[in-house]
Formats: C-alpha cells, structure tokens, sequence
C-alpha cells in the first residue's frame, strides 16, 4: 500500500514538473532577434542579401551551386580578409568560379 502511494507522490511531482516546463516562457535575445529580422525585412524587399552579413545558412540557401562547404569558405574568406569591397572579390574564394558568380550576381551586394 505504501509502495503504491509513494509511486503516485513521484508520478505527480514529475507530471507537475513536465508541465512546468513546457509552460515557462522562452526567453530570447530581443536584440539579436530584432537585427535578424529587419536584416531579413531588408533582404526580401531588395531581393538581394548582403555578402558581408550573410551565415553559412543563407548562403547556401539562396546561391545556386553553393554548398556547405563553400558557403563556409565564404565565411572563412570574409574572416581572415575582411568584409567584401565588391561582389566580384568573392573569385578570391576557393571553390568559386565565374559560372557560379555570374549566376547569382543579382542575388548579391556588399554594403
């Protein structure tokens, strides 16, 4: 009997404790969150993303022929060189041709 009342003390601690969870509020950076956003508001009202600002992510999601690995060679140029001047400099990038370039021109800029 006693076995059977302690296992029901445990089952509704643990039932009480998942609930509790679940129904806490998320916490965010509001800062970051807002920046993602309005870079993101930005990006689809021109079209085109910023090569200098831009994550592996977004790069391999909006370039045709990018990768992960050559999106983080993007990543890994802009760090050890610094931001872009122009949108052809990303030729200094390895894996990156002028087919690849020429194809998502329009999708690029560098602000």
């Amino acid at each position: 009997m006693r076995k059977g009342y302690f296992y029901s003390l445990v089952f509704a601690l643990l039932s009480s404790a998942s609930i509790a969870a679940i129904a806490a509020p998320q916490t965010t950076d509001e800062a970051a969150q807002s920046s993602v956003s309005a870079q993101t508001a930005t990006e689809m009202q021109t079209g085109k993303f910023n090569l200098n600002t831009a994550d592996v992510l977004t790069l391999q999601r909006e370039l045709a022929g990018v990768g992960e690995a050559k999106a983080k060679a993007i990543i890994n140029y802009r760090e050890s060189n610094g931001s872009f001047a122009s949108v052809d400099e990303l030729l200094e990038v390895k894996g990156i041709g002028k087919a690849i370039l020429e194809r998502n021109r329009d999708k690029l800029e560098v602000n």
